[in-house]
């Protein structure tokens, strides 16, 4: 039988977007308050907003945006609630991006997918996360005391070192990126040391399944998360593997890269994230990854909404003929005529010269009646092709990049 980190993972739909309706408007009034939010929040009324649909007409807030504001206001931009010295850490991730960390319970909320992985009282993780600058390693770690387990903060590297450790220490558990682990487990057995790690939480690269199915066969199970520096745990898998499913923090969307739009179950866009913690309260965070919402509830009974994981990034940003086509502009022509549906930019080569193909979802119009929207928003003349609704990839690509760079 399944052992629930709290009651929260299983609650009703109804109860969880009561919980929503009365914690997200306060969340909203905290962002207000914020001097880094300037006026992007003006003018709304935050008890009005008590989901994710009222989310959706609210603007989006990008890495670009972090990076301007901490500019101006270092080192966090104006949008926490504390001054630097009121937390218990201060991290720098590449860019330079700097973000807070807090000692409170669970502060990250990585307790819940530590907890579906088994992790807990009696265990010993070895936190293979980095603890240098960047925020994983402190991550994993809140996330260990939460539910009770001692850690190794092994870091990375010194793989001899780390087997030695593992062994010596009688390590049960392992966190850090997936691929790590084997190299640990492959030095134990050159150095003729058992290990007795049965558990893996990992995340920061991709798990494939053939790597999944080697630790299975050393008897090790391995669930992966989905977390970033900025906004902590978003989503984690269970022992079901059937997708991720969304921390209980934080209201995900899927939006169309681009824009803040929100796409159609399934079809894959960019994760916008909006984090309930009060220390830190990033509205419509977009993270720059694709996803896709998996429809229905996990087989393990946790009910919240569950994504597919990490399916590539959203920013598409290409150069053709000179000039870049970002995402941005791809969604303005699709909002410049309701009969386009969708639309994907496609940058080829012929000879030595650069071709634009729009490929554009429409019901109806030849495609000269779009030659003028094409130009207006791409700044770019290109070869325009009308293809019937739902016939483009869902694979989240508005701009597909096909030249050679060999």
């Amino acid at each position: 039988m399944t052992q629930y980190y709290d009651e929260l993972e299983t609650r009703s739909a109804a109860d969880r977007a009561e919980a929503i309706a009365r914690d997200l408007p306060e969340q909203i009034a905290r962002a207000q308050a914020l001097s880094g939010y300037g006026a992007t929040l003006d003018g709304v009324e935050p008890r009005e907003i008590i989901g994710a649909a009222e989310l959706g007409h609210l603007p989006v807030l990008r890495k670009s945006d972090l990076g301007r504001a901490q500019e101006d206001a270092a080192p966090f931009g104006g949008l926490t609630r504390l001054p630097p010295h009121g937390f218990a850490h201060v991290f720098q991730s590449p860019g330079p991006i700097y973000e807070p960390g807090g000692a409170g319970h669970d502060w990250w909320r990585v307790g819940r997918f530590l907890h579906a992985c088994g992790v807990g009282q009696g265990d010993i993780v070895q936190n293979c996360f980095g603890y240098h600058l960047t925020p994983a390693g402190m991550i994993f770690e809140s996330g260990a005391r939460a539910v009770g387990a001692a850690v190794l903060p092994a870091g990375t590297g010194q793989t001899e070192l780390q087997a030695r450790a593992a062994h010596d220490v009688g390590v049960t558990a392992y966190a850090g990126t997936p691929d790590y682990l084997k190299v640990i487990l492959d030095k134990a057995d050159e150095m003729g040391l058992h290990l007795q790690i049965t558990k893996a939480a990992v995340g920061g690269g991709a798990l494939f399944p053939s790597l999944r199915n080697e630790y299975a066969a050393r008897g090790i199970s391995c669930l992966q998360c989905y977390a970033t520096a900025d906004l902590g745990n978003i989503a984690y898998e269970s022992g079901a593997q059937d997708g991720m499913i969304v921390e209980e923090g934080v209201i995900v969307e899927i939006v169309r890269p681009g824009t803040g739009d929100p796409v159609a179950a399934g079809e894959v866009g960019e994760v916008v994230v909006t984090t309930l913690n009060p220390d830190y309260p990033l509205i419509r965070f977009a993270t720059g990854d694709l996803s896709a919402v998996l429809e229905g509830t996990s087989p393990c009974g946790r009910t919240n909404m569950r994504i597919k994981g990490w399916m590539g990034r959203a920013d598409q940003t290409t150069k053709i003929k000179g000039m870049f086509v970002r995402p941005e502009q791809v969604a303005a022509l699709v909002a410049r005529h309701e009969a386009i549906s969708r639309a994907r930019v496609i940058a080829s080569r012929e000879g030595e010269a650069d071709v634009m193909t729009v490929r554009i979802e429409a019901t109806g119009g030849e495609a000269a009646h779009y030659a003028e929207a094409v130009r207006d928003t791409l700044k770019l003349k290109g070869q325009i092709e009308i293809v019937p609704p739902g016939t483009l990839p869902n694979d989240g690509k508005v701009i597909e990049d096909l030249r050679s760079y060999d």
